[in-house]
């Protein structure tokens, strides 16, 4: 069985905790996930002064990444579903009306979103679930041109799904699914399609590495002005 332990260093006036991973492998890795948490696989017969000089090494990059996954926290708002609230849809704001109906549905025009139900307490499910199903039709609608500009670099998700996430608008696992935030659905399309590209770049390079960035800034010249404008729609 693997040994795993814990350690620090003091970076400037950050620390930066980690995890140590002992493994039969030759070389030592670094690895930041989204929590922010910092795992290091090292062979067995790495000391801990040789794993401390990599941290020492890789600092500003740990940093950094650490501090990317943070620009995608969501801040979650308590919402009350009910008559005059303000909801988001594909950027635009609209005002909440409640109807009582034999029914449940979700309906919008002009700057009104009318939830039919057969209790008000009902609302906000029957809500979450019409973000759901509008997430599904518009983000695999947005995707498909971008997927298409992606075969030009050989890379083709294995998937497109929708997950509910704490920290993150998109992730892209190791075999090539992508995951969206079904939050996004609040956003403007620039702003999904932000996500969606940014993920799309991770078939090609894993990492936030130079060659990263260029891709995205090849592909969605203004990603910065979309990234910071989800920022701020939904925090």
């Amino acid at each position: 069985m693997d040994k795993v332990t814990t350690d620090s260093i003091t970076y400037g006036s950050t620390v930066i905790e980690y995890s140590i991973e002992y493994a039969q492998r030759k070389t030592l890795g670094i690895l930041v996930n989204p929590d922010g948490s910092v795992i290091l696989k090292v062979p067995y017969d790495a000391t801990l002064e040789k794993v401390r000089e990599k941290v020492h090494k890789r600092a500003a990059w740990i940093l950094k990444q650490q501090r990317h996954f943070e620009s995608f926290g969501i801040p979650t708002e308590e919402r009350r579903y009910v008559n005059g609230e303000s909801h988001l849809y594909l950027g635009r704001q609209y005002m909440l009306r409640i109807k009582c109906s034999d029914k449940n549905a979700v309906h919008y025009q002009n700057n009104i979103i009318e939830i039919e139900c057969k209790t008000k307490e009902d609302a906000g499910t029957i809500m979450q679930k019409w973000y759901r199903c509008r997430a599904e039709i518009k983000f695999a609608e947005y995707a498909k041109p971008i997927i298409e500009k992606f075969s030009a670099y050989d890379a083709k998700p294995e998937n497109l799904k929708i997950r509910k996430m704490e920290k993150r608008w998109g992730y892209c696992t190791t075999n090539g699914t992508i995951y969206l935030n079904p939050r996004l659905i609040c956003a403007p399309r620039g702003c999904i399609e932000y996500v969606i590209t940014h993920e799309m770049c991770h078939l090609v390079h894993r990492n936030h590495t130079k060659e990263f960035y260029s891709l995205l800034s090849k592909e969605m010249p203004h990603w910065e002005r979309w990234k910071a404008k989800l920022e701020r729609m939904l925090r």
